[in-house]
């Protein structure tokens, strides 16, 4: 990869050409004359300089979008041709969130064990809690939860994103939207058990909105989503599930998606392992998850 772009890539990543200069361990001058050199090549500023600060012009922007587009191609080509090269094999415990091992990972794991044949895997479900602990205890490698969770001791890094949304059964009859609050308060809600990362995701975002989960009308609740996905087809109640448990639902219309003035529940699943470098196995699926998640 051009090194100009690199240098671009973290002087737009810092907004600061003194601490991309850091970062790259080169001069802040060499870094003005990568720049320059850039800038001069498509005859336009790509930097607004302010005194101090610095932030990207439009054909900044532009550059900037094409430019991670390059940097992943050539992660994949680094990864596609180190995996021809050394073929992988060897033995990786995975414990997910419920929500992960049901509608996130059989796909991914499809196609992981398609490209990797020699690669044993084991996944262990459970809530968010309880994949902590086996972590903690040594009894997996890799944890992939959802949620605020953070512990010391271990180390976190993104995977991909999710949103969280309100949603009854098509059949029966309803509003198509909530206007606040209040009317949320008075509906017949199905909720995941303590401890679930769901659960906690959903409680900080409506408490953001001033709402405690106690003053919710929590008619059940339920340690599986499939479990409340089929009480939701028996009676006229309402649900927040994940976007990705419902995509077969809502695709057949038999779910549907009530949106609530105001309230937007978005999250990340997180992979995270103890603090340190990742065992070489753990790392390799980290970086195939990256570039292949679903």
């Amino acid at each position: 990869m051009d090194f100009r772009l690199k240098v671009f890539l973290k002087v737009a990543e810092k907004l600061s050409f003194t601490k991309a200069a850091s970062s790259l361990y080169i001069t802040q001058p060499a870094v003005t004359k990568h720049i320059r050199t850039l800038e001069n090549k498509y005859g336009t500023l790509l930097f607004h300089r302010k005194g101090n600060k610095i932030e990207l012009t439009e054909s900044g922007k532009i550059l900037l979008n094409y430019a991670r587009k390059i940097c992943s191609l050539y992660d994949e080509i680094d990864f596609e041709i180190n995996a021809l090269k050394d073929k992988r094999a060897g033995f990786l415990r995975i414990g997910a969130s419920t929500t992960i091992t049901q509608y996130v990972l059989p796909g991914l794991m499809a196609k992981f064990k398609e490209r990797f044949p020699e690669m044993k895997t084991i996944i262990l479900n459970g809530n968010t809690e309880f994949i902590e602990r086996l972590l903690n205890e040594k009894k997996i490698d890799l944890g992939i939860i959802e949620g605020f969770s953070k512990r010391p001791g271990f180390h976190y890094r993104e995977f991909t994103e999710d949103r969280i949304e309100l949603v009854r059964a098509t059949k029966f009859p309803g509003p198509d939207s909530i206007d606040g609050m209040d009317e949320l308060t008075r509906l017949p809600v199905v909720m995941r058990e303590e401890g679930s990362g769901t659960r906690e995701v959903i409680a900080h975002h409506l408490k953001e909105k001033g709402i405690n989960l106690k003053q919710l009308n929590i008619v059940l609740q339920i340690g599986s989503t499939e479990g409340m996905k089929r009480y939701l087809q028996q009676t006229p109640a309402y649900a927040f599930l994940s976007l990705h448990s419902i995509r077969d639902e809502l695709k057949n219309n038999t779910l549907r998606i009530i949106p609530v003035k105001d309230l937007q529940i978005k999250r990340s699943f997180r992979f995270f392992y103890p603090e340190g470098e990742p065992s070489p196995v753990t790392e390799w699926f980290i970086r195939y998850a990256m570039r292949y998640n679903i």
